[in-house]
C-alpha cells in the first residue's frame, strides 16, 4: 500500500481478517494523517453492528471517509473484514474512525464468536465514542439482533480492570413513524436489562451502567427510501462530533486518554493482550504505553542533544581552556531539550513521564559532566597558576612568606569559587567541594615546596656566609698557630655567629614557624659553622708536617727582628735549633686536637717532655714508666675532636727531625766556612819573619819613592787588567781553561787600554790647540784604535782584531766622536759603519773605572 493511500479520509486496514496487526500500514497512516502530533486533542470513534447493516455507508456519509461499502446488486454478504481505520474529513479536533467487522455474519459461522468479542473489546479499550448500528424494528423484540451485540459489549467490558468512560451512541436505522421519544425509553429499558443480566465482578456488582457508559440515542431515516432526508440527518449528527472532547461534548467526560503519539503503540499492545486471551488491565496498559513512548521520546531527545551543534561547539571549546559563561550556556542547552521532551510527553502518565524525564535528565547530565569536570580542571589550574604568580610577586616585593601564602591562597580560592559558581548548571546539584579540596591541596603542596626551597636557600646563603667568614680567618690563625690560636678561633666563631644569626632569625620569622623547627634550624646552622672550623682544622692538620718545617725554618733562619741570619760563627746553633724545634712542637700541639672549650690541657707539656726533652732522658723514662705517646687518644680530648693521635705525633716528630737535620748541618758548615775565610792572612810568626828578613828591601823602597810610585802604578795596571779580563769568572770553569782564556785575551786587552789612553791624550791636545776657523784642517784617514774587549768576548772577536779593516771616512774629531769611535764594536764598524751605543754592561763599567784609575 502506497503512502498516498493514507491521506485524509482514506481507509487503511489496521487488523486483517486473520487477526494480525498491520504495523507498517498503520505507521504510514499515522504519519500521513498527522495524528501523532495531536497530543490529547483527538478522538477515536468506532462502529459496531450486524453485518450488512450499513455501517460503512454511515461512516462514509458522516465523516467523509471511503470505507468499502456493500454492493446491493450483488447480494448481501460480508464487506468489511477485520478492522479498518481512517481519519475524518473536516472534523475538529482530529477524529479517527474504526470500522469493525460486522457481527452475526454467516462467513464466520454461528460458533466463531471469538473475533467478534475480541474486536468489541478492542473498540471499547481504545475508543471514546462507540456507534452501535441497529435496526429500528428490532427495538422491543426479545430476540432482536442487537441484544447479542449488547451482551457481547457488556461482557467484554467486565474484562477491563478499570474501564474507561465510553459514550455508547445507538444509531437507529430506517426510523419509522414512531417518534424517537417513544423508542428511546424502550431501548434504554432493554439496555438496562442486558446490563443487569451480565455477570459482574464483586466490586462492580451494584455499579450502574452510567458509571461506565454514557448512553445516547439517535435515529436516521432509510438511506435507500429517503436518501435526501437521510443526508440531512447525517449532517446534523456530524455537528455533534465537532468539539466532541470538549466539556459537554459526546466524549466530554472521557478518562484514561492515551496521547496521540502513543496511540498506535497502545493499540498494538492492547490487541496483542486481547489475542492472547488475557485480561486487559487498562491502567497498567496506560503505564506501559507511557513508559514505552516516554522512553522513545527521551531517546530521541538524547540523540538530539548529542548532535546539537551548540553543545558540540561548547564541548570542543572547553578542551582548550575555560569558557566564560559555561554554566549558563550549558543550562540553556539542557533546558531546550528537556522542554522539548516535556512538550511531547506531557499527555502521558504523570508518574511515568516524570520518571522518564528524570532518567533523561540524568543521562544528559552524565553526558555533559565530563565537560563540567574539564571546566573545573581548567579553573583548578588557573587558580594554581594565579597563586604561583601572586606568591612570586609578593616574595619579590619583600613581603613575608607566610603572609604572602595566606593572602594569595585566599585570593586564588575566591577566584576558583567564583568560577565554579559560573560553571555550575541549574539542572544539576553537583558538589564542587572535592575539587575545591584538591585546589587547596595543590596550593598547599606548592606553598610547601616553595617554603622548603626558600628555607633551603636561606640556610644555604647563611652557610655560605659563614663558610667565607670562617674559612680564611681560621686558616690564617693556623698559619700563625700559638697558644692563643683556639681561643682566637672561638672568638671568630662567636663573632661571626652573632653577626649572621640575627639576620637569619629575622628572615626566618617571616615564615611564622613554630619554635621547635626554628630552633632546630639555628642549631643546624651552629653545627655547620663548627663543621667548617673543624673541616679547616683537619685540612690544616693533614699538612702539619709542612707547617712545622715552615715554622722551624722561620725561627731558625731569622732573628727576632725577622732579619735573615748570617752565620758568622758567633751564633749558638744548638740553642737556635732548640728554639726552632720548640716552636714547631708548639704548632704541633695546637693542631693535634679541636678545642671548643676553654679547659686547659697537658698536650704541649707531654709533647715537650717526651719529644723535645725526652731525647736525653728517654732511656731512663722508658725504664721508669710507660711512653705517654704510645696511645691513640689524648686523656682530656674526646676521640671525635682528635685530629692527630699521640702515636702519630711521635712518628711526625721523627720525620720532622730527619728532614730538618740538613738545615742545622748546613748552618754549622756555613759557620766553619766563615771561620776558614777569616783565617787567610799568614800566621803571626810568618809576618814577623817577613818583617825581619825583608827589612833591607823595605828600607830601599822607603829611601827611593820612585820605586814606590812604580809599584803603585803596576798595582793599578794589574788591577785594571784583572777587572777587564774578569779573572774570577774565567777561573770558575777550572784552572786550565781559565789560564788559556786569560792568556788569549791578555794582549788585546793591553792594546785596548793603550789605545784608549792615546785617544784621550789626543782629544785633550785638540781642545788646548783648536785649528784656525778659515781653513779647517784636513783630517787624515786613520785606522780606528783597537777596541777594548770585554772579558766575555769570544775567540771570533779576537781573530777579527788582527784582520785589516776596510777603509772608511772618519768624521770630524770631537770629544764625543772620539770617545764613541774608541768603544765601537768591530762588527758594527765593518758592517753598518754606525757608532755603538754608549751604554755598557757591568764589566765594561768596571774597565772604564779601571782606565780612569790608570
Amino acid at each position: 500500500m502506497e503512502e498516498s493511500d493514507a491521506a485524509e479520509g482514506v481507509a487503511v486496514q489496521l487488523i486483517d481478517g486473520e487477526g494480525d496487526f498491520a504495523c507498517e500500514g498503520a505507521e504510514r497512516f499515522m504519519a500521513a494523517a498527522g495524528v501523532a502530533g495531536c497530543g490529547l486533542s483527538y478522538a477515536v470513534v468506532s462502529i459496531m453492528g450486524p453485518q450488512s447493516s450499513g455501517k460503512s455507508t454511515l461512516l462514509n456519509q458522516l465523516f467523509g471517509t471511503n470505507f468499502r461499502e456493500m454492493d446491493a446488486f450483488r447480494g448481501r454478504s460480508q464487506t468489511t473484514k477485520g478492522i479498518w481505520i481512517a481519519r475524518c474529513v473536516g472534523v475538529e479536533p482530529c477524529t479517527v474512525v474504526l470500522d469493525l467487522e460486522g457481527t452475526d455474519g454467516r462467513e464466520r459461522g454461528e460458533d466463531d464468536t471469538a473475533f467478534e468479542k475480541q474486536s468489541a473489546l478492542f473498540a471499547l479499550a481504545i475508543s471514546d465514542i462507540v456507534l452501535i448500528n441497529m435496526w429500528c424494528h428490532d427495538i422491543g423484540r426479545e430476540q432482536a439482533a442487537n441484544k447479542p451485540l449488547l451482551k457481547t459489549v457488556f461482557q467484554v467490558m467486565m474484562r477491563l480492570f478499570s474501564p474507561r468512560k465510553t459514550t455508547l451512541l445507538f444509531v437507529i436505522r430506517d426510523k419509522t413513524r414512531t417518534p424517537l421519544e417513544h423508542l428511546e425509553p424502550v431501548l434504554r429499558e432493554d439496555i438496562q436489562k442486558i446490563w443487569n443480566s451480565v455477570a459482574k465482578p464483586e466490586a462492580h456488582k451494584d455499579t450502574p451502567i452510567s458509571e461506565f457508559f454514557n448512553v445516547q440515542v439517535t435515529a436516521l431515516s432509510s438511506f435507500e427510501e429517503k436518501e435526501e432526508q437521510f443526508r440531512e440527518q447525517v449532517q446534523q449528527l456530524r455537528q455533534r462530533f465537532s468539539n466532541s472532547i470538549a466539556p459537554g461534548g459526546l466524549a466530554g467526560d472521557r478518562r484514561g486518554v492515551v496521547p496521540a503519539s502513543g496511540f498506535l503503540f497502545s493499540s498494538q499492545q492492547i490487541w496483542k493482550v486481547i489475542r492472547e486471551n488475557k485480561d486487559l488491565d487498562l491502567p497498567a496498559h496506560k503505564v506501559m504505553v507511557a513508559t514505552v513512548r516516554c522512553d522513545e521520546i527521551a531517546n530521541e531527545k538524547f540523540g538530539c542533544i548529542t548532535s546539537d551543534t551548540e553543545w558540540l561547539d561548547l564541548e570542543s571549546e572547553i578542551q582548550s581552556g575555560p569558557v566564560p559563561g559555561f554554566g549558563k550556556k550549558l543550562s540553556n542547552i539542557v533546558d531546550v531539550h528537556l522542554q522539548e521532551y516535556d512538550k511531547e510527553a506531557i499527555y502521558f502518565d504523570e508518574a511515568v513521564r516524570k520518571g522518564k524525564r528524570q532518567h533523561l535528565e540524568s543521562r544528559i547530565l552524565n553526558l555533559v559532566q565530563p565537560a563540567f569536570q574539564k571546566m573545573l580542571n581548567h579553573l583548578r589550574m588557573k587558580a594554581l597558576d594565579k597563586f604561583k604568580t601572586g606568591l612570586n610577586s609578593s616574595l619579590e616585593s619583600g613581603k613575608g612568606f607566610a603572609a604572602s601564602v595566606r593572602d594569595n591562597t585566599e585570593c586564588s580560592i575566591k577566584e576558583f569559587e567564583q568560577g565554579c559558581a559560573d560553571a555550575v548548571i541549574k539542572q544539576a546539584n553537583w558538589d564542587c567541594s572535592k575539587i575545591l579540596e584538591k585546589v587547596r591541596r595543590d596550593i598547599e603542596d606548592h606553598a610547601l615546596s616553595i617554603r622548603e626551597s626558600k628555607l633551603s636557600e636561606l640556610t644555604t646563603h647563611a652557610k655560605e656566609k659563614l663558610r667565607k667568614a670562617l674559612a680564611e680567618p681560621v686558616e690564617s690563625l693556623f698559619d700563625a698557630a700559638d697558644q692563643t690560636t683556639w681561643a682566637s678561633i672561638r672568638n671568630v666563631y662567636r663573632r661571626e655567629m652573632e653577626s649572621i644569626l640575627p639576620e637569619f632569625l629575622k628572615k626566618l620569622c617571616s615564615f611564622e614557624m613554630e619554635y621547635a623547627p626554628a630552633e632546630e634550624m639555628v642549631s643546624k646552622l651552629r653545627d655547620y659553622a663548627q663543621s667548617v672550623v673543624e673541616s679547616k682544622a683537619k685540612e690544616e692538620a693533614s699538612k702539619v708536617l709542612i707547617h712545622m718545617k715552615e715554622r722551624f725554618t722561620t725561627v731558625f733562619s731569622h732573628d727576632k727582628d725577622s732579619i735573615p741570619r748570617v752565620w758568622t760563627g758567633k751564633e749558638d746553633v744548638r740553642a737556635i735549633a732548640k728554639d726552632a724545634r720548640s716552636a714547631a712542637l708548639k704548632l704541633l700541639s695546637v693542631m693535634v686536637a679541636i678545642r671548643w672549650d676553654d679547659e686547659p690541657d697537658r698536650i704541649e707539656k707531654i709533647l715537650t717532655s717526651t719529644l723535645l726533652e725526652g731525647s736525653v732522658v728517654s732511656k731512663i723514662a722508658s725504664a721508669a714508666s710507660a711512653d705517654p705517646l704510645a696511645s691513640t687518644t689524648w686523656e682530656e680530648i674526646p676521640p671525635k675532636h682528635t685530629m692527630i693521635t699521640p702515636s702519630q705525633c711521635k712518628s711526625l716528630w721523627k720525620q720532622f727531625k730527619a728532614e730538618t737535620e740538613f738545615t742545622i748541618t748546613q748552618a754549622v758548615s756555613t759557620q766553619q766556612a766563615h771561620r776558614r775565610s777569616n783565617s787567610r792572612l799568614p800566621p803571626p810568626w810568618a809576618i814577623v819573619a817577613i818583617a825581619i828578613l825583608g827589612f833591607n828591601e823595605i828600607m830601599v823602597l822607603l829611601r827611593n819613592p820612585i820605586y814606590l810610585f812604580l809599584l803603585f802604578v803596576g798595582y793599578l795596571m794589574f788591577k785594571a787588567l784583572a777587572v777587564q779580563l774578569d779573572v774570577n769568572r774565567e777561573f770558575q770553569n777550572g784552572v786550565v781553561p781559565g789560564i788559556i782564556s786569560v792568556t788569549a785575551k791578555l794582549l788585546p786587552t793591553i792594546q785596548n787600554l793603550v789605545n784608549k789612553v792615546a785617544a784621550e791624550q789626543q782629544a785633550e791636545h785638540q781642545q788646548q790647540h783648536p785649528p784656525p776657523a778659515a781653513e779647517p784642517p784636513q783630517q787624515p784617514h786613520m785606522q780606528p784604535p783597537p777596541l777594548l774587549l770585554s772579558p766575555r768576548s769570544p775567540m771570533s772577536e779576537l781573530r777579527r782584531l788582527h784582520m785589516p779593516p776596510s777603509p772608511r771616512k772618519i768624521a770630524s774629531p770631537s770629544p764625543s766622536s772620539s770617545s764613541s769611535s774608541a768603544v765601537s764594536s768591530p762588527r758594527h764598524v765593518a758592517e753598518d759603519q754606525k757608532p755603538r751605543p754608549e751604554a755598557a754592561a757591568g764589566p765594561e763599567n768596571e774597565s772604564n773605572s779601571a782606565d780612569s784609575i790608570v
